[in-house]
């Protein structure tokens, strides 16, 4: 399911001309470090892929992952920032210390099968649409390569693993930088699956979640309606009126909400609605304007329909800022680890999938894509709470295949490739870039100095102020 150990060793010993930090046998070691594990890590992988658990409900995922840490040697803290699916798992001692991130939540109703047309597992339950059970496995493994490697003294300092749940919906990083988790990290590493793989060095977009709930008054709405004062009215004039706006904002502007109530039967005048709103713009700073307009289209709603009204944000996330001599870095490591191999087993299986949601037969496609020179200016779209973290220390980021190509995201294809050989293959590639990066990072104060000047600059003048209300997060209340 994966090359041999003896070939990837040789394979990263040939040296690549004017690459920094560790040299071709550390790096060597370290791959080799990643290739003992995959058994364990496509256990741990394939395990938290039929937990399938929704934010901050990560229970059994977590506890896998953390368990699996300690029993490595590291020292675990569960229950990190008041959630009690997050931890943090920490080997070493001393500067420099190195972050690695990863994740473990699952999405709402994408039960899926491993076959190649749309087939819940169990009917109505979660799946992993955004190979979340891949996240969390290969990024522990790459911290496992760099602990062992402390461990021998072939390197010197700290590797920290972060836990982190709840990405698709709460935000638990946002959480844990306001709880100060990674203050003291030098340089983190995070990568996320792809349908191809490639060093980003575009951003995200920032984003804020809201609702806007309206109070009014009841009545019946043949007898005497006008002793009412309908919610219902506040709901479509605020929807309304976002809706006038659209063409008043940049056009990277993203603006999606949902109507979640607006009464319950007709012949009564509702006092209460309640609509669900993201917002998202490609800077955190433009999209303080947008929601300041949005605040005001539901004080005029509120007064239009003669009830009260209330805008409560509920989480939101930074756009990740882009770590350019990072991003550098890991497109050398990249083409220095080479393209993913597959078999005609699994091309054919991706190409299946691909006729069956109507795209190009194209497959799966292993080989690095070349660095986007010069770096976008605008996201492509989508979100993450990895940018919060960005804004706080330095976070280089990059995305491998584990899916086919154009296949669409958070949708049931991811979850059939992500509990199968071609996730695998990808989870095991990207440990793999973990690794030999952190080794990097560990040996070349040079280079931790490049990336943290690069950092300091951006930052110069920022004061970062988290997207979620005050108080703890907001775990569920049912099982």
């Amino acid at each position: 399911m994966h090359r041999s150990a003896l070939f990837l060793a040789a394979f990263v010993l040939l040296p690549l001309a004017g690459d920094p930090g560790a040299n071709p046998k550390l790096k060597a070691a370290a791959v080799a470090e990643v290739e003992t594990q995959a058994t364990d890590l496509i256990r741990l992988a394939d395990s938290v892929w039929h937990f399938a658990e929704t934010a901050l409900r990560e229970t059994r995922s977590a506890a896998l992952l953390a368990s699996h840490a300690e029993r490595e040697g590291f020292r675990v803290v569960r229950g990190v920032s008041g959630m009690p699916t997050a931890f943090t798992a920490e080997f070493g001692t001393g500067s420099p210390i190195i972050g690695i991130m990863g994740e473990y939540d699952a999405l709402p109703g994408l039960s899926q099968t491993t076959i190649t047309s749309k087939e819940a597992r169990v009917a109505g339950a979660a799946g992993h649409g955004c190979g979340h059970n891949l996240f969390g496995a290969a990024s522990l493994g790459g911290a496992i390569a760099l602990k062992r490697l402390i461990e021998r003294g072939q390197l010197k300092g700290t590797i920290r693993f972060y836990g982190t749940p709840a990405e698709e919906s709460v935000g638990g990083k946002v959480y844990m930088v306001r709880e100060g988790a990674f203050k003291d990290v030098d340089v983190m590493l995070a990568w996320h699956p792809a349908d191809r793989t490639q060093a980003d060095n575009g951003s995200s977009q920032a984003i804020v979640d809201f609702v806007v709930e309206f109070r009014g008054k009841t009545a019946h709405a043949a007898g005497d309606p006008w002793n009412g004062r309908s919610a219902a009215d506040a709901v479509e004039a605020f929807t309304h009126g976002v809706n006038l706006l659209r063409e008043h904002v940049r056009p990277s502007v993203r603006m999606h909400y949902t109507v979640q109530r607006a009464g319950d039967v007709p012949n009564v005048v509702p006092d209460y609605g309640r609509v669900w709103m993201w917002a998202r713009d490609s800077k955190s700073a433009q999209l303080d304007a947008v929601l300041t307009r949005v605040r005001d289209i539901a004080d005029g709603a509120a007064k239009i329909a003669g009830v009260e009204g209330k805008l409560t944000v509920q989480a939101g996330d930074y756009e990740i800022l882009v770590n350019h001599e990072g991003s550098r870095l890991l497109d050398r490591n990249l083409r220095f680890l080479g393209p993913i191999s597959y078999t005609e087993e699994e091309q054919s299986f991706a190409k299946a999938i691909q006729r069956t949601v109507g795209i190009a037969e194209r497959g799966v496609v292993g080989a690095p894509q070349p660095l986007k020179v010069p770096a976008p200016t605008e996201p492509e779209g989508g979100s993450t709470d990895v940018g919060d973290v960005s804004w706080v220390v330095p976070t280089l980021h990059f995305s491998v295949t584990t899916g086919v190509w154009e296949s669409p995201w958070h949708a049931w294809p991811v979850v059939a490739t992500g509990g199968m050989s071609i996730g695998h293959k990808g989870m095991l590639h990207a440990a793999k870039v973990m690794a030999v990066t952190g080794a990097d990072l560990f040996v070349d104060p040079a280079l931790r100095s490049a990336i943290r000047a690069e950092f300091t600059e951006q930052t110069k003048g920022f004061a970062y102020r988290p997207w979620i209300p005050a108080g703890p997060p907001p775990l569920p209340t049912t099982p």
